[in-house]
């Protein structure tokens, strides 16, 4: 077998999503989808593995900007539509195209990839690790109440269809990106992305909706969702809220958001499927167990270039420590880093010192936006403390005031 890594031809777009959709085994996407995920496309950035002339590998990268610790946005190529056709598993078509994106990202100078994992075992061995979680609700609205915060009573709730507040909502959501690691700039054309609503996607319910939380005519928050109606000859109506999303800029407009989807007749629960693990409606609702919370895997984060991803983001405690970092992959970054840094900033050099910490580039991008400790990667054998006393150091430098979240797919 012979195949050959070469950049997307435009013109061939549609034969190179059309192999994509086919390894993923599912139905053709609608056209509401496949028309947006084409206008996202940057087939510049975008890979195709040729057997002959046919399409057997695809992946692809899109331009983003990552919120890290510190409120920075940091390039980052959102690694995307990954895929190999079963014909030729297991012969090297992945790790080809995984080794000439990374290389064509650092020529880029984008100091980090990250990407979203349809099987989370596959990308560990090129360096990607487990950087966020994503917290799943299904709350049990006859039952569970929650506990308003003061100035609630001030926030006047309009609904109006999802795409007549796209302007408004996307003016919140570029407010609220900085505020957590792991969220996404929205780059041109990405605010289409929240909006796509083929019933494919509905699971059952009506056309997207959406809320808007205003506070002296400004808004403050939105909460975009479907209704799905269910009908129990037993108890009568037994709707779910759907919820999409959610974003505000104060408590007490999120707290009425929340009230507002708890109270919409017809429906007996709320539904959502991605919301940070740290959620401020954990300590809104009455009853926990009634919230059948769920946890799963989000944003695997690699670092690209290690001196410059480590002094894009600052720090929560005074650090000064050497890495010895291990990577295989991207050999450019192995050896020892002395990083020293706090709240203000950081650098990140070569240095020939002794190593006080070992870890592989996988361990520091589980690391990096602080959503899991190097102390609790380390009691899992994966980070080496060699200085006594480095490992408590730098864990508390690079935790997070609050967890890191992924709020869209791509």
């Amino acid at each position: 077998m012979t195949t050959e890594v070469r950049t997307l031809d435009a013109e061939r777009w549609d034969e190179w999503y059309g192999m994509l959709e086919r390894a993923f085994g599912g139905p053709p996407e609608s056209r509401e989808e496949r028309a947006l995920w084409r206008e996202l496309t940057e087939c510049e950035r975008s890979l195709a593995v040729w057997d002959g002339d046919e399409v057997v590998g695809t992946a692809g990268a899109f331009s983003f900007r990552l919120a890290v610790p510190g409120g920075a946005l940091v390039p980052a190529a959102g690694v995307t539509m990954v895929s190999v056709q079963p014909t030729h598993r297991r012969r090297g078509v992945l790790t080809s195209m995984m080794r000439r994106q990374l290389d064509d990202v650092r020529a880029a100078g984008e100091p980090l990839a990250v990407l979203t994992a349809s099987e989370p075992a596959i990308y560990g061995r090129f360096g990607y690790g487990l950087a966020t979680e994503q917290m799943r609700l299904e709350i049990d609205t006859t039952r569970v109440r929650l506990a308003l915060p003061a100035g609630t009573d001030r926030v006047r709730l309009r609904v109006v269809p999802a795409a007549a507040a796209r302007e408004a909502c996307e003016a919140v959501y570029a407010q609220r990106v900085t505020a957590r690691p792991g969220m996404l700039a929205r780059q041109p054309g990405w605010d289409g992305q929240p909006l796509l609503d083929p019933k494919s996607m509905r699971d059952g319910a009506g056309e997207l909706l959406c809320v808007l939380a205003e506070v002296d005519g400004e808004v403050r928050g939105y909460a975009r969702y479907g209704l799905k109606p269910v009908w129990s000859t037993a108890s009568g109506p037994d709707g779910v809220v759907l919820l999409r999303d959610v974003e505000a800029l104060d408590p007490a407009a999120y707290a009425a958001l929340w009230d507002f989807l708890f109270g919409i007749d017809l429906t007996s629960s709320v539904r959502i499927r991605n919301r940070p693990v740290d959620d401020p409606v954990l300590h809104l609702v009455s009853d926990i167990r009634r919230c059948a919370v769920g946890v799963r895997d989000g944003l695997f984060v690699r670092t690209v270039d290690v001196g410059a991803a480590l002094e894009a983001r600052t720090y929560a405690a005074p650090v000064d420590v050497v890495l010895d970092v291990e990577d295989a992959f991207c050999p450019w970054n192995a050896g020892r880093w002395r990083l020293a840094g706090d709240a203000k900033g950081a650098t990140c050099e070569r240095t020939a010192d002794a190593a006080d910490l070992a870890l592989s580039a996988r361990e520091l991008g589980a690391a990096y936006l602080g959503g899991f400790s190097l102390s609790a990667l380390a009691a899992a054998g994966r980070v080496t403390e060699v200085r006594p006393g480095a490992l408590a150091e730098a864990s508390a430098a690079f935790g997070s005031d609050v967890r890191p979240w992924l709020p869209h797919g791509f």
